[in-house]
């Protein structure tokens, strides 16, 4: 699958941007890597539109929620006003938000159990809509996070695709905030390696720059885009 759109920034794009974009350039030149290899999500959950329009303006065109009620509210006359956006879903999907999701956003980064690859499947006959899937792998093994558990990882992605004839574009990951990100950003590729697949969405505002070292595609980066959350308005 292609990656998500980019296009150049405006020379007055909004500072947090614009400086998030040098450091990508900066760790794909240390990582020897093109620049369009690597996919910036500029994480916009909890932001209104009013918020989002000068991110758009200059130039960014991925963006990532965490909620389908939020997105919904705010994202389609966005996306309406400014053709060739792309939307991902970075958060948990729960299975009954399945026909949403699969109908509003482009690529879901959170799959990671049996009820939700059924749901999707069933969602993506239906309409006929093929958004980009992620599998979230838990790294850290932690039982208040979503994912599926490293040592599982193989069998859930051959089911993904087997039983439920999902094409699974990538893996996600979020790693422990208190351990250092850069050996599960490795394992995370490790298993992508093995399951051929190309995609890896990992690393933050906090430590994209590692994840692009250890072979990200994709980076969600938020605050140091837009700042300190805010209650969205819609």
């Amino acid at each position: 699958m292609t990656q998500s759109p980019t296009a150049p920034l405006s020379a007055d794009s909004p500072n947090g941007l614009a400086a998030v974009e040098q450091e990508i350039a900066h760790a794909c030149k240390e990582a020897r890597r093109d620049r369009a290899s690597v996919t910036l999500i500029a994480v916009s959950k909890t932001f209104a539109g009013d918020a989002i329009l000068p991110i758009i303006r200059a130039g960014q065109r991925a963006f990532g929620e965490n909620r389908v009620q939020e997105a919904k509210g705010k994202w389609p006359e966005l996306i309406q006003a400014n053709p060739g956006l792309q939307l991902h879903l970075i958060g948990p999907l729960q299975s009954n938000k399945a026909k949403e999701a699969v109908a509003l956003f482009d690529a879901i980064h959170s799959v990671d159990r049996a009820s939700i690859c059924e749901a999707l499947a069933k969602e993506v006959k239906n309409q006929g809509k093929h958004p980009e899937l992620f599998v979230q792998i838990n790294t850290g093994e932690e039982p208040q996070k979503a994912g599926v558990a490293p040592q599982d990882a193989d069998t859930f992605i051959a089911a993904c695709r087997d039983t439920y004839g999902l094409q699974i574009s990538g893996l996600m990951c979020i790693p422990p905030v208190d351990q250092a990100p850069a050996p599960h950003f490795a394992l995370c590729a490790k298993i992508a390696a093995r399951n051929g697949l190309k995609n890896l969405s990992m690393g933050m505002s906090a430590d994209f720059a590692v994840a692009i070292q250890m072979g990200a595609t994709h980076v969600r980066v938020g605050s140091a885009i837009f700042g300190t959350r805010t209650v969205v308005h819609n």
